[in-house]
């Protein structure tokens, strides 16, 4: 037996014999590249400490990775199919190790953006890379259920992320949380090389660079947009990224439709198959990925779990996904797709919505069923629509395909953390100004205060160690015998300590009401988009399973035709 893989999974009789090995290699390369986003919510306050980030600096280390990941993804996923899909999984895994040694060995805020950065176009070649090659080397009868694992590892790998870190930082500093991914990507090129089949496209068709470049242009500027918008204020470069992300991807609809060979078919959209799809796909994660972002906060900050702590009380999230993917399993073939997605946004709905039950009482236990719902909610709804979305392109367009799918997935993440965390944080602003009413808190203070939970309680904490000071200073005056000064001091002490004590109590139930409103606004946008998706989703039988197969059938001999030509 050969040592590498060369067989293309294109030229085999029967199907692959050593295909969920394969899947297992494709699983731990998606793996990396989702944790590496979910671990950095953990290790954040450890890193703005070492290196002195503010809040602007922060977000930036954190979408660094966000905007170069989705903006790529669809050019990459092309180049992938023309030359070779393990090829770009290897170069991806190669360029994102780079990136996790660079962002270890960093020492500024610049130098963690940029490593970020290259960590996100080594994720734009993974990540569509680990669908086109799941999709080629499985039969067809067989591909639901490895798509199956596919979400349920993406899934698993957002809880995990905070899990990994926090036990990371219990004994090492942040730059573990990227030296962490070196040996995994290492791990993952041996085994694509011995274990997955060489794929690429059986046409070799030029690629459309120009609708490519108008891809990265229009998403690389929504993202922008989203991020730079909501954070930082609708000033100029935001207001400028609008219009370029729009007129963008009016340029780009223009030139794929007139295209003959398209980087992707915009007319696709048009099955209300397709389209339900992505947007089910782009919903739920905006759901996760914004809930994610409060709760991970809240467990840290109000309750006062460590970064572990934090990790091991997210895993009902991850542990659901795979009861969900399980039950999909055996519920789609039997009820149809349309069934199966809208009962998982209902429940992602649902748990939404119990989250506006949390307020300055809440413990942990309130939290336990709403994750679960939520993890078993996205395990029910992803693998259906991923399958969907892949089925609805040929064979020689599957990285097409799957740059498709984590676009939809990219893209709902990042509106999730813009759109609620800008709810979260005007919500938590505007609570604790109300709670500090009357508190005679000096506005500098307020101010401080209001910009993040964190800053809230460093406030609080900053009014508790003067309070320290003065009571020092009162024992030390009594001791010298100046009993008068000693009970002033006293009292200011006194003072300031139950000033501390109210602050962080504010703070505490003002963040609590904040995330139980951000949950109201985010349960009702699921909850229209799950009627939308339930009207575009066609019935079962109304819109055939076969019709992407037979989509794909009728785009191949048009394929084979332009070849010949």
């Amino acid at each position: 037996m050969r040592l590498v893989m060369n067989q293309p999974a294109e030229r085999m009789d029967r199907p692959y014999a050593r295909r969920w090995w394969a899947l297992l290699v494709l699983c731990l390369s998606l793996l990396i590249i989702v944790m590496a986003n979910t671990a950095l919510t953990v290790a954040a306050p450890d890193m703005t400490q070492d290196l002195g980030l503010s809040s602007a600096d922060l977000q930036w280390v954190i979408d660094g990775y966000t905007v170069p990941y989705a903006a790529l993804m669809l050019p990459l996923g092309a180049i992938g199919d023309k030359y070779s899909r393990r090829g770009a999984l290897i170069l991806g895994l190669v360029v994102f190790g780079g990136g996790a040694i660079a962002g270890s060995l960093v020492d500024s805020s610049t130098g963690v953006i940029a490593a970020r950065a290259v960590m996100g176009v080594g994720a734009a070649l993974i990540m569509p890379a680990t669908l086109s090659l799941l999709a080629a080397t499985f039969p067809r009868e067989e591909r639901a259920k490895a798509i199956t694992l596919w979400t349920a590892t993406a899934g698993l790998a957002i809880a995990a992320g905070p899990l990994v870190a926090g036990a990371l930082l219990e004994h090492h500093g942040w730059s573990s949380t990227f030296l962490i991914n070196v040996p995994i990507a290492a791990l993952a090129i041996v085994g694509a090389l011995v274990l997955v089949p060489p794929s690429r496209a059986a046409h070799h068709h030029r690629i459309d660079h120009v609708g490519g470049l108008l891809s990265v242009v229009w998403i690389g500027s929504l993202v922008y947009m989203i991020i730079e918008g909501p954070h930082f204020g609708w000033g100029v470069k935001a207001v400028t990224a609008a219009v370029v992300a729009g007129a963008g991807l009016v340029a780009f609809v223009v030139w794929e439709l007139r295209h003959p060979r398209p980087v992707v078919d915009v007319r696709r959209f048009a099955h209300r198959r397709f389209a339900g799809s992505n947007l089910a796909v782009a919903l739920f994660f905006l759901a996760v990925f914004g809930a994610f972002y409060y709760l991970t906060q809240h467990l840290q900050f109000v309750l006062g779990y460590d970064a572990l702590d934090t990790g091991v009380r997210m895993l009902p999230l991850a542990g659901a996904v795979f009861v969900g993917s399980a039950l999909t399993g055996y519920l789609t073939p039997r009820v149809g797709m349309k069934i199966t997605v809208t009962a998982g946004m209902v429940g992602g709905t649902a748990a939404l919505a119990l989250l506006t039950r949390v307020d300055a009482a809440s413990s942990y236990g309130d939290l336990v069923l709403p994750l679960t719902m939520l993890g078993l909610a996205i395990g029910l709804a992803l693998s259906p629509c991923t399958d969907a979305i892949m089925g609805a392109f040929p064979e020689a367009e599957l990285g097409v395909g799957g740059a498709v799918n984590d676009t939809s997935l990219e893209l709902g993440g990042s509106l999730g953390i813009a759109i609620l965390g800008s709810v979260l944080a005007s919500s938590y602003s505007a609570h604790l100004s109300d709670a500090t009413a009357g508190s005679k808190l000096p506005a500098g203070a307020l101010s401080t205060a209001q910009d993040s939970v964190g800053a809230g309680y460093a406030v609080a904490q900053g009014i508790g160690d003067k309070a320290r000071q003065l009571g020092e200073q009162a024992a030390r005056a009594g001791q010298a015998g100046n009993t008068e000064k000693a009970a002033q001091l006293k009292a200011q002490a006194d003072q300031l300590a139950h000033g501390a004590q109210r602050m962080a109590d504010a703070v505490g139930s003002s963040f609590s009401d904040a995330v139980a409103h951000t949950s109201l606004i985010g349960a009702v946008i699921l909850g229209v988009g799950t009627v939308l998706v339930a009207f575009l989703l066609p019935r079962k039988g109304g819109a055939h399973p076969g019709e992407a197969p037979e989509q794909a059938a009728e785009e191949q001999p048009e394929l084979t035709g332009a070849a010949a030509r």
